[in-house]
């Protein structure tokens, strides 16, 4: 601060000793005069750089800072250096919440920020997705005005955001978010919201899984339990009883044995990215053993016929196509009445596919519940389906075991008038029969 006096000091000796050098030779009153006249020059300046000062303040926009001399020069150095400084500083603020808009915009969790009054003051594109917010119109609304529900109004005006806060029915749907605010700042809050509909429903389906596999077990366990306290209370053995207490109870262990063995095998086809091993497939051979795997289990009930394209074969896993094949014939047999007929194909389909197709002449299914067939443990007929010995996993072992070989499902039916299962494979699936004698090389069809 020193410095800062230099200049004022140094004007003012220099008039006073001038004064003190004319006076006497203009005498006292012309000296004094002139010093005033000085002075006003002075004063004059000073007003004017004052008055550039105010006026860049006005507007400093990207103007540069008036230039001065003297006292003047060192406040307007001063200056200048502040104001870059500080364009200096907003260009890296401005670089950085470019980069953080930027950021956000590309992440999948909705992101807002508001202010202390929880009024948005930003969102990014994914807000705009989940909480139907928009960027040009809803800036200065407060958040409570776009999610309405009364929950999220308590948690907000609770202040405590150590836990996050579910939104279920969001956008008007079935969508499930996880909300997170973050107080930070001065009393900004920054909110971020997470779609986690697929683990909800994930979670949904681990849920009902433990609950029908558990439904499932408990009817095979009651009996065995029954039959053994019964067994164990006979003070005199009844072997003719006992007999049938075995028979059943052979029954019940042999559907817990299916039971686990589906629940392995699906549990396996979810996990695997695509079948385990691809060869080349003689599905005409294949469609022969289930012929007579179906028609031992129709003993004589059905008529069961098969028909395969010779030369058709296929490139997949024989043992998930052995499984498809096997679990869409075994169900049309099951779920035809006796005196009915099954008829089993394997032919070229349309643009180069290949289609096993099961068609039954059985009780058909409402077309409510096609659509559902294929997910796990649904059964159209609850009762029906534990006298035919289903486990309630066909159709979804089906499901999987297709995907790995981009193949899809196809359901007609109608009630009483039988029902078609068609299993179509895409034409890059297909290949030529493969002499025995021949390596065995893929030859497309």
């Amino acid at each position: 601060m020193r410095g800062f006096w230099r200049w004022p000091l140094a004007w003012l000796v220099v008039g006073l000793a001038l004064t003190a050098a004319v006076t006497p030779w203009l005498g006292a009153v012309p000296a004094l005069l002139a010093l005033v006249a000085w002075l006003l020059v002075q004063n004059t300046r000073h007003l004017w750089h004052l008055r550039s000062l105010v006026t860049w303040l006005d507007d400093p926009g990207n103007q540069p800072v008036p230039y001065a001399s003297g006292v003047w020069e060192e406040a307007f150095s001063r200056l200048a250096r502040l104001v870059r400084w500080q364009r200096q500083s907003e260009s890296g603020l401005r670089s950085a919440l470019a980069r953080f808009q930027s950021a956000t915009a590309a992440m999948n969790e909705a992101v807002v920020v508001l202010d202390e009054l929880d009024r948005i003051e930003w969102c990014n594109p994914a807000a705009e997705h989940f909480l139907e917010v928009d960027a040009g119109r809803d800036i200065g609304r407060q958040i409570t005005y776009i999610v309405r529900q009364p929950g999220f109004v308590d948690y907000l005006l609770a202040q405590q955001f150590t836990e996050p806060f579910l939104l279920r029915g969001a956008r008007g749907g079935d969508i499930a978010l996880s909300i997170q605010i973050v107080p930070y700042g001065n009393r900004q809050k920054l909110m971020i919201a997470r779609d986690i509909t697929r683990w909800e429903r994930m979670e949904g389906m681990r849920r009902d899984l433990v609950a029908n596999v558990s439904h499932e077990l408990r009817t095979p366990i009651t009996v065995l339990a029954g039959f053994l306290e019964t067994i164990n209370d006979q003070a005199v053995p009844d072997p003719q009883m006992q007999k049938r207490a075995l028979q059943l109870m052979t029954q019940q262990t042999s559907r817990m044995q299916n039971l686990v063995e589906d629940l392995l095998t699906l549990s396996r086809l979810e996990n695997a990215a695509g079948p385990a091993s691809e060869q080349p497939v003689d599905v005409p051979k294949l469609v022969r053993a289930l012929q007579q795997d179906a028609l031992a289990l129709s003993s004589g009930r059905h008529t069961i016929t098969a028909e395969a394209a010779p030369e058709l074969w296929l490139i997949g896993a024989e043992a998930e196509l052995r499984s498809v094949f096997l679990n869409l014939i075994t169900n049309a047999v099951r779920y035809t009445p006796a005196g009915g007929s099954v008829a089993i194909s394997w032919r070229a389909g349309e643009g180069g596919t290949a289609v096993f197709r099961v068609r039954d002449t059985g009780i058909g299914i409402a077309a409510e519940h096609i659509p559902r067939l294929t997910e796990r443990f649904y059964r159209v007929d609850r009762s029906r389906s534990r006298e035919t010995g289903g486990t309630g996993l066909g159709l979804a072992i089906v499901k999987y075991a297709l995907s790995h070989h981009q193949a899809r499902l196809e359901i007609e039916s109608e009630p009483e008038r039988g029902s078609t299962f068609s299993a179509v494979f895409p034409a890059r699936r297909t290949c030529a029969a493969i002499s025995q004698a021949a390596p065995a090389a893929v030859v497309p069809a």
